[in-house]
């Protein structure tokens, strides 16, 4: 079972580190915003995660930061996370949004009053393309004298680069992952639905010490294998046509995801040489990888090797981006990327093609290293005919 956590003396590292970003910005406070699908900001500071409501971290330049959650979340928030500061406001009530009424909520203006903070004049959102909207409003509104600007920047490079307490999270969560995987290889017949199959996951999951799946479990049979993104649903696994699977487990915040297409019976050989030139594509993108290198110059030596090998119609995208607490999150590794690969960021290598009636993902976690990368998972890097 899963032991493996994040100590609450790296929570208040984090918060410290990211008070002297919101100094460096010369900004007063941040606000940082999370929802229950999209929780990865408040966790990595609070070790909160909301359930139907929303929720934030209001952090001071200087002071104890105050987690911020909806109508019925103060309790939970009390002894799911650490902070002693706990504030309930309206703002973050679910999205049917009761009235609550008989219950007491402070504004944000009473928040500056009480913990004394008048003297915010900016203020930075961080989750910006998350932050609900009658959050923007009620912040205008009760603080008209206060800038807001957009500050995802301040917090994002602290989760780029990921400590020995995250990597093992992180690894525990592959190695459910890879689990997983194998019950559906073991289980899976003809016949069976997409969302059949799916439970085996989640069953393996929740046995061996998830605490949630990492994201949408995928498995696809047939011509919706071509989507990018979708989910699994009433669409029978049937013999001698590609199936996909996309398995990944959370440990204590940290996602997986285990990618691989199989088949049960012989595929044709269209089919079949697609898939064995993903993976080629796959290995040679891991061979690419090492601190030091820059990101862009990845991508772009992918796909001009693609292209060299004839392959170029097949490619929507790729070939990695980064995960951690959310499976997709930044960097992302594309042609435009300026930064340098680091020792300890976590990637996705993120294989993807695509035809007009199938496609492909073969994806694996890896962890940047000198001179290349330890691999979080590799069971599968192979072709499988059942």
């Amino acid at each position: 079972m899963n032991t493996t956590t994040i100590p609450t003396s790296e929570f208040k590292e984090r918060i410290r580190k990211f008070q002297a970003n919101i100094k460096k910005e010369g900004l007063d406070a941040c606000l940082v915003h999370a929802t229950e699908s999209d929780m990865a900001f408040v966790r990595y500071l609070s070790e909160y995660w909301p359930v139907f409501e929303t929720a934030a971290v209001f952090v001071p330049a200087q002071g104890e930061a105050i987690l911020l959650v909806g109508p019925e979340s103060d309790l939970y928030a009390s002894q799911r996370s650490f902070f002693k500061n706990i504030e309930k406001l309206i703002e973050y009530r679910e999205s049917a949004e009761p009235d609550a009424p008989g219950m007491s909520f402070i504004t944000y203006k009473d928040l500056l009053e009480k913990y004394d903070l008048q003297h915010i004049r900016k203020l930075g959102i961080v989750g910006w393309a998350i932050t609900p909207l009658p959050v923007y409003t009620s912040l205008k509104e009760q603080l008209p004298n206060v800038e807001i600007v957009k500050a995802d920047m301040t917090l994002w490079p602290l989760r780029f680069v990921k400590s020995e307490n995250e990597l093992a999270c992180m690894r525990k969560a592959y190695q459910i992952s890879e689990l997983a995987v194998e019950a559906i290889l073991n289980e899976i017949k003809p016949g069976m639905t997409e969302l059949q199959v799916i439970g085996i996951a989640q069953r393996e999951i929740y046995k061996h010490g998830g605490e949630y799946e990492g994201h949408s479990l995928y498995c696809f049979c047939g011509e919706s294998t071509n989507n990018a993104i979708s989910r699994p649903g009433h669409n029978t696994i049937v013999e001698n046509e590609v199936i996909q699977l996309n398995i990944g487990a959370r440990v204590s915040g940290y996602s997986s995801s285990v990618g691989l297409p199989f088949s049960i019976g012989p595929l044709p050989e269209r089919k079949r040489r697609l898939i064995e030139f993903g993976l080629e594509a796959h290995k040679k993108t891991i061979g690419m990888i090492a601190a030091g290198k820059p990101a862009g110059q990845v991508v772009n030596d992918y796909e001009n090797w693609v292209k060299n090998q004839g392959f170029g119609q097949y490619l929507l995208y790729g070939p990695c981006h980064a995960i951690g607490m959310m499976e997709v999150e930044r960097p992302w590794m594309e042609s435009t990327s300026e930064y340098l690969l680091q020792k300890n960021m976590t990637f996705q290598i993120d294989t993807f093609f695509y035809d007009k009636d199938f496609g492909l993902r073969w994806e694996n976690g890896v962890i940047v290293k000198d001179g290349g990368v330890e691999m979080m998972s590799s069971k599968f890097m192979k072709y499988i005919e059942l």
